[in-house]
């Protein structure tokens, strides 16, 4: 049997990807919450042998006989990360993820990403978007979802390490759950990212009556209701991580971690809760690196599988956040509790995300079509 063969998808440009509502966060959170049901039930598949891989990143040796080869620099990645999503997304698709620090002196983002999507039954491409607001708002989306059930309600005061553009979504979500925010403790390492990060803030926000730029983290995690660390830096010591001290934290504080951090042994016992965005993805990189994990991955949740390791924490002493938005397991139980979620990003939320975007994106018309080929030379 025979059919069409022609094959048509959209490229969509960054100011298409604006058009079609990349910077809407509260409909990003609401897909991000939609995409953490379908990962409890399940209803997913990323890479790896267990399905939870983050990607497949190409690595430099730091001495090549091929004087060409890229040094492995300050966060250089080459990554692949492909996903497969059900319920009502029924797609799949991968990001292209090329990253430098060094990026930052040419006047280029740190990370310079694609994302393509895919038509589950074919394979055949259905879009080609530009991927560096998907990823950054999908980033920030999911630190939301964690806030709107894991925060308090009457959360009003945000304490933030790193205002760069993780730290911009990720306060994006925290104010679109929290609507009684009115301050932000800000720790930076430039003036040029602070300042621009307050011009921001001061444009978007205008409800955020006040601002301190402090010099310490714990000036940043004492007295907040919403802590997040959005810092970048080298790994392999965890000791040069920025730590939280439970003498810091106050009664009640949610911390969300998508960056490098420690906890102190006080953070770490069991009453402080402990929710990981997806508890497979820190098993698979638990699995692709070298002992102790955290040297490698400084992700909070990284620690926690060393922990488990070192018999200092049990499985079932961690949660995942879809068990909590499915309603399996309970959001925040009282107004005292201290909760920790680590954050490891998933390319199922570019995947939910770019498959909302697209599908806007083709009702209205944005972007532009272009054509694989009306028949394929070779079939």
């Amino acid at each position: 049997m025979t059919g069409n063969t022609k094959i048509d998808f959209i490229y969509l440009s960054e100011q298409d990807m604006i058009k079609a509502g990349v910077t809407d966060m509260p409909k990003c959170v609401d897909a991000m919450e939609e995409m953490f049901k379908l990962l409890y039930c399940g209803d997913y598949r990323m890479a790896g042998a267990n399905n939870d891989s983050h990607g497949a990143m190409i690595t430099f040796p730091q001495n090549s006989q091929f004087s060409t080869m890229p040094k492995p620099t300050a966060d250089r990645r080459l990554m692949a990360m492909p996903a497969y999503l059900g319920g009502n997304f029924q797609t799949c698709g991968v990001k292209w993820y090329g990253s430098n620090i060094a990026n930052r002196e040419k006047g280029l983002p740190r990370s310079i990403l694609m994302f393509i999507l895919n038509d589950i039954d074919t394979g055949a491409p259905l879009a080609y978007m530009s991927a560096n607001l998907l990823s950054a708002y999908r980033t920030g989306a999911v630190p939301g979802v964690g806030a709107r059930y894991l925060a308090r309600k009457d959360s009003k005061v945000i304490g933030l390490l790193g205002p760069g553009v993780m730290g911009k979504t990720a306060v994006a979500a925290f104010i679109s759950e929290c609507p009684e925010i009115d301050t932000i403790k800000i720790k930076g390492r430039g003036k040029k990212s602070i300042d621009n990060y307050l011009t921001w803030i001061s444009a978007t926000y205008p409800q955020i009556t006040r601002i301190e730029l402090v010099d310490t983290i714990e000036d940043v995690v004492r007295d907040s209701d919403i802590i997040t660390f959005c810092n970048s830096g080298e790994t392999g010591d965890p000791s040069t991580y920025p730590e939280v001290k439970r003498e810091w934290v106050k009664p009640g504080a949610f911390l969300a971690m998508p960056a490098s951090c420690r906890l102190d042994d006080g953070m770490e016992k069991p009453d402080v809760r402990k929710v990981l965005d997806n508890t497979g993805l820190y098993q698979a990189w638990f699995e692709e690196v070298p002992k102790p994990a955290h040297h490698s991955i400084p992700l909070v949740g990284v620690r926690f599988m060393d922990m488990i390791a070192e018999g200092k924490l049990t499985l079932d002493e961690l949660e995942d956040i879809g068990e909590i938005v499915s309603g399996a397991a309970p959001g925040r139980k009282n107004d005292d509790e201290i909760i920790v979620m680590s954050v490891g990003g998933m390319p199922v939320e570019d995947v939910a995300w770019g498959t909302k975007l697209y599908r806007y994106a083709l009702e209205q018309g944005i972007g532009v079509k272009l054509n694989l080929w009306d028949e394929p030379v070779l079939s």
